[in-house]
């Protein structure tokens, strides 16, 4: 036994574990900076957010050293029972968490709170790499497909039903380890026409266009099916007739019928652009039946479904969320502005940042910060600490940092032997990647605000523990790619 670890611990990536590290002690710091008091007498009392951080830091340290004695075998044959354990528990937390700011995602053990949400993330990690391992998995079959997705959709129903949305959301993350696992780059691509169409429909739905008898929403968003729907038959369809075709009944008929309407009649054009998308489905369809040329299907699928979501999107927003939702959103997009209400977290965090300039304010001297303009400066917000105090050059770096840390994991997810160590490596990156996405781009104002911390940096014990269950798993599995034990 002795032997094994002192060979696992030579095969052990320490490099990924010196960048960690770095971004622990950078979290540290930052949280110290964002709670210091100058009443208080020392940087790192235990009292304080900052000590306790140190000692979540301590033993994350001893959960990872834990982690050595996990061999591969035995993550891969519990995996199952890891990730049941986890779904019961984020049952029993809807059941009996108390409401904490709105939502039902913490578990109280006397002194101590942990969210079930952030240990989920690995025990889905492991049924996802477990599953695709065992299971002769087929990208390009519907139920295969849809067996791996449900093992990372439950999660996000439970999660969902306890009010978390933003936790939820990161899940999403699973559908990247899908696609390096041979899943149509499809689905990707129409998740971001999904938003892209949102974004767009909802922003200018009621923005008028000329003095026209329409709205640019509409017509803008069909004009970008249209597109799509050619581009897609471009790339799937070998037949170039069928994609010049496809190009001139939806392209062709917008740009006539603009045209006309500019010059000649105005008239709604979004109606004849719903006539041009149904005949376009039409033809496909016909396609599909007459000359069995099934990648058809695809493209009047797309075509019909993306309409249809863009007229119910404006429902999904009025009747389905709420209404601090709809806040949010409309102030990402420019269509509310509320610096003192909603949108007062993210106005202030932009002063700090804008306010660091290029080397910041120094170490406890940012005056954003020590007036407790920002709130949740230490948990979601933590990054705009570093814009403060440590300018562009520190937030850069805290950047690079975590850019560094993604395309090692990257790296060693690709020199994996087994789907296992693979698909590991790809959800631990790609869950990474999500909460930075996320994280810094609310800070920034650019994604809206639904409270997910930066990963080894934001002030909590559950979500440390959490991404140091989820690295040290797939570090651990590394190590022991080339072993024979």
């Amino acid at each position: 036994m002795a032997k094994e670890n002192a060979d696992i611990l030579k095969q052990f990536d320490w490099l990924t574990v010196g960048i960690v590290l770095l971004l622990m002690v950078f979290g540290a710091f930052s949280i110290c900076s964002a709670d210091y008091n100058f009443e208080d007498t020392t940087l790192f009392s235990y009292d304080t957010r900052a000590g306790k951080q140190i000692i979540w830091i301590i033993c994350s340290l001893g959960v990872a050293s834990l982690i050595m004695f996990c061999n591969q075998n035995f993550l891969r044959t519990y995996a199952y029972v890891i990730f049941t354990a986890l779904m019961v528990l984020l049952v029993v937390t809807i059941l009996i968490a108390s409401d904490t700011k709105g939502s039902r995602s913490w578990l109280k053990m006397g002194p101590v709170s942990l969210q079930p949400a952030e240990f989920a993330k690995f025990a889905t990690a492991l049924a996802l790499a477990r599953f695709l391992d065992d299971y002769e998995f087929n990208p390009r079959d519907f139920r295969s497909l849809a067996r791996a997705m449900a093992i990372f959709i439950l999660p996000m129903l439970l999660i969902v039903a306890q009010n978390e949305t933003g936790s939820a959301l990161v899940y999403l993350a699973f559908f990247l380890v899908l696609f390096r696992e041979g899943m149509s780059g499809m689905i990707l691509f129409s998740g971001f026409c999904a938003i892209l169409f949102f974004v767009l429909g909802l922003k200018y739905w009621e923005t008028p266009f000329l003095n026209m008898p329409f709205t640019l929403g509409p017509m803008l968003v069909m004009t970008l099916i249209q597109i799509a729907s050619a581009a897609i038959s471009w790339l799937y369809i070998s037949d170039d007739t069928i994609y010049k075709k496809v190009l001139a009944i939806g392209v062709g008929s917008t740009a006539v019928g603009l045209v006309v309407s500019l010059y000649i009649i105005p008239f709604r054009l979004p109606v004849l652009q719903i006539i041009s998308i149904a005949v376009l489905a039409c033809f496909c369809l016909y396609q599909v039946f007459k000359n069995k040329i099934q990648q058809c299907l695809l493209v009047s699928a797309f075509a019909l479904c993306s309409t249809a979501y863009l007229y119910s999107c404006n429902y999904v927003f009025d009747k389905v969320m709420q209404p601090h939702q709809q806040t949010r959103i409309n102030l990402i997009l420019g269509i509310e502005d509320d610096p003192w209400g909603a949108g007062y977290n993210v106005n202030q965090s932009k002063i700090a940042i804008g306010s660091g300039g290029m080397f910041g304010k120094g170490f406890l001297k940012g005056t954003q910060t020590k007036l407790k303009y920002v709130p949740e400066q230490f948990t979601d917000f933590i990054f705009c600490t570093v814009g403060e105090e440590k300018g562009f050059v520190g937030a850069t770096t805290v950047l690079l940092l975590f850019g560094g840390l993604i395309l090692r994991l990257i790296y060693l997810a690709e020199r994996q032997s087994s789907v296992f160590g693979r698909v590991l490596g790809y959800s631990v990156s790609s869950i990474l990647f999500m909460h930075l996405l996320i994280n810094v781009g609310m800070v920034l104002g650019i994604t809206p605000v639904i409270g997910i911390p930066l990963p080894f940096f934001s002030y909590g014990g559950s979500s440390l523990w959490g991404f140091t269950f989820l690295l040290f798993i797939f570090l651990r599995v590394d190590a022991e790619r080339t072993s024979r034990f």
